[in-house]
């Protein structure tokens, strides 16, 4: 029996929107720490993260990732035009060139 090939990295444009229709709910975890610090250090401090209505559980996984991460500012639910309660708008902390260099 051949053992399937692995999945290829996906490559994601880092624009200040992260739509996780493609990925798997368990990556988000791992996917949203490294997105959002990519935007902050291309200066994208407002990110709409895209995770859809369904059940809802993809969307509470997004909000739990958040709060642990301590350069989030705040995130609320998409409004009219934002996505609504399928997008969740994610504000951070610029990143300082001092706390950048402390992590090297």
């Amino acid at each position: 029996m051949k053992t399937p090939p692995s999945p290829q990295p996906v490559e994601v444009p880092i624009d200040g929107t992260l739509d996780l229709h493609t990925f798997h709910p368990k990556d988000a975890g791992r996917l949203i720490p490294d997105y959002l610090e990519a935007c902050r250090e291309r200066s994208i401090l407002q990110v709409r993260i895209v995770h859809g209505k369904g059940t809802g559980t993809l969307g509470q996984r997004v909000h739990a990732v958040l709060r642990r991460l301590p350069y989030v500012r705040g995130f609320r639910l998409g409004g009219m035009g934002e996505g609504g309660w399928g997008a969740t708008l994610v504000f951070l902390e610029a990143a300082s060139s001092a706390n950048e260099q402390s992590r090297d």
